[in-house]
């Protein structure tokens, strides 16, 4: 016992009996990284604390980390289909808020309780920060503890059974959407041509104008046999044989201009070579790839961009970010000070400077101090959490200030995001669990059921007015639906009843605006 009165013991102690139990699956279902927070109710209940500096540390270094890997997303989220994703999100955040209002109302339910069942039924830890800095009580997090179980196996429940109930043959429609997934974020090809077309022979490839006329790159063309790199300045004669990268229209576009595809290899010769380079210097951050000018400056050709396990073709006006993988041909000499100039360090990617961290949150911190009136009785602060995810998305939508990155590497958001979320999870449980026995006795059963309607009911509105008013397809719908909820063991589960990664779109468009639109409704509740 004098080990467990012992803070850094009981804390790792608490921690690992977490892991273990998070790694327990029942029908392929398990709480994962939040059974953390039942082992410290369990801990707290037998009077063992962790002091609240360390879940004050760990609420701040999660919601910041959150805040970093949301905030490209969170501006995106307004583009597009996104629009209608976004306004179906905040209808659901909102419909949840007024159930969970209107539920505390009949059963008497104070707000210490009430948004911590709210938090806890769309699975939300951001949300479970909010309601405790707002109410000022540990007590929200044995509503979260209640309603969270529930929160994991009724989403994953009901989008199971959506399809059936909205009658709809995902299989059909799977085949429909990946024909249009395919036309908007088409895969890039390449193909091999001889020059016929009696209209481009004698004409350098800068005075064709290729990439523009045809959406396609050229790489490489075979002069007295041999494969070069395509130059601006290389003239085609008739009967050379190139090599163009691009999407099946911009190749077939190619053909028209060039002349007809042949069934050949053009490997290039040992002085050209096609290389995979990394975009690290942190100055070229946000620059165009055309304001690099690489083909007049070095000779080279950018034939791909692999950004996030997702291939772009290259443009003059797309913007170059942190860890993109350029697939640049040249030759062997030239492409040595391209690596320079790219920075192509990937122990970089690995590295995590940690001033743009504390400056990020210092920031945060003060923007949570702001007090806005609105109205003689009601005045909105963003508090601690809000104000810190406020800045934080703000900071890595902007992405760059001078020298500064506001981004981080995934690898290392992940870490810091999961190291903040497990000191956070093990203090609140811990302080909640002194009163864990208190609650049951006075509010008994009750408390499931109402967590269980805060799940549920705000899903069915949300795919009723989806699919009859929005004319939502249903694979957005269920992307929607789970982002909204912030459950990704929803997505898990939507994942396996389609091939298409629609869903994982629609998840990730909404889930930051979920985020944010629940920490202002928690502190919206925490009023009353």
């Amino acid at each position: 016992m004098d080990l467990l009165s012992t803070s850094y013991f009981a804390l790792f102690l608490i921690i690992a009996l977490g892991f273990i139990l998070g790694s327990i699956k029942l029908k392929g279902i398990s709480l994962d990284v939040s059974a953390v927070i039942f082992i410290a109710l369990l801990f707290g209940h037998y009077g063992i604390v962790i002091p609240s500096d360390i879940q004050n540390f760990g609420m701040i270094l999660f919601i910041f980390t959150i805040g970093i890997q949301a905030g490209p997303g969170f501006v995106d989220s307004f583009k597009s289909k996104g629009r209608d994703l976004a306004i179906l999100t905040i209808f659901l955040i909102a419909s949840a808020g007024g159930i969970t209002y209107l539920l505390s109302m009949l059963t008497g339910l104070n707000s210490d309780i009430s948004t911590g069942l709210l938090s806890g039924a769309l699975t939300s830890t951001p949300g479970l920060a909010a309601a405790i800095e707002s109410t000022h009580s540990t007590v929200s997090s044995i509503g979260y503890g209640i309603a969270y179980p529930f929160g994991v196996i009724g989403v994953i429940l009901f989008v199971k059974l959506m399809p059936y109930l909205l009658r709809v043959n995902l299989k059909t429609l799977e085949e429909k959407l990946e024909k249009e997934q395919f036309n908007e974020f088409p895969s890039l090809h390449a193909r091999v041509f001889r020059v016929e077309n009696q209209n481009v022979i004698g004409k350098s490839l800068q005075e064709l104008r290729i990439r523009t006329m045809t959406g396609a790159n050229i790489a490489r063309i075979l002069c007295n046999n041999e494969a070069v790199v395509a130059t601006r300045n290389t003239v085609l004669n008739e009967g050379d044989i190139i090599k163009a990268v691009g999407t099946l229209d911009a190749l077939d576009r190619v053909q028209l201009l060039i002349g007809p595809s042949v069934n050949m290899e053009l490997s290039p010769n040992k002085n050209y070579v096609l290389e995979s380079l990394l975009v690290t210097n942190k100055k070229l951050i946000n620059t165009t790839l055309g304001s690099l000018n690489l083909w007049g400056n070095f000779d080279v050709t950018v034939t791909r961009i692999r950004r996030s396990s997702v291939e772009i073709t290259p443009t003059p006006d797309i913007q170059l970010k942190l860890g993109d993988k350029l697939m640049v041909a040249g030759h062997k000499d030239d492409m040595v000070e391209v690596a320079k100039l790219l920075g192509n360090d990937a122990k970089a990617l690995s590295s995590t400077d940690f001033f743009p961290i504390a400056a990020g949150i210092v920031l945060g911190v003060l923007c949570g101090k702001i007090s806005i009136s609105m109205g003689p009785n009601f005045t909105f602060t963003p508090g601690l959490t809000g104000g810190v995810l406020m800045v934080a998305i703000i900071l890595s939508s902007i992405g760059k200030t001078g020298p500064i990155m506001w981004t981080m590497t995934g690898s290392a958001n992940q870490l810091l995001r999961q190291l903040g979320l497990l000191l956070f999870l093990a203090g609140v449980g811990t302080s909640a669990g002194q009163h864990i026995v208190a609650t049951f006795e006075q509010y008994g059963i009750m408390l499931f059921l109402v967590g269980a309607a805060i799940t549920l009911i705000p899903m069915v509105i949300a795919a009723l007015v989806g699919h009859y008013i929005f004319k939502m397809n249903i694979f957005y719908l269920l992307g929607t639906i789970t982002g909204g909820m912030t459950s990704t063991p929803g997505l898990a589960a939507t994942d396996s009843m389609t091939k298409t990664n629609i869903p994982t779109l629609a998840y990730a468009t909404v889930y930051p605006i979920a985020l944010v639109l629940l920490i202002i409704v928690i502190q919206i509740l925490s009023y009353f």
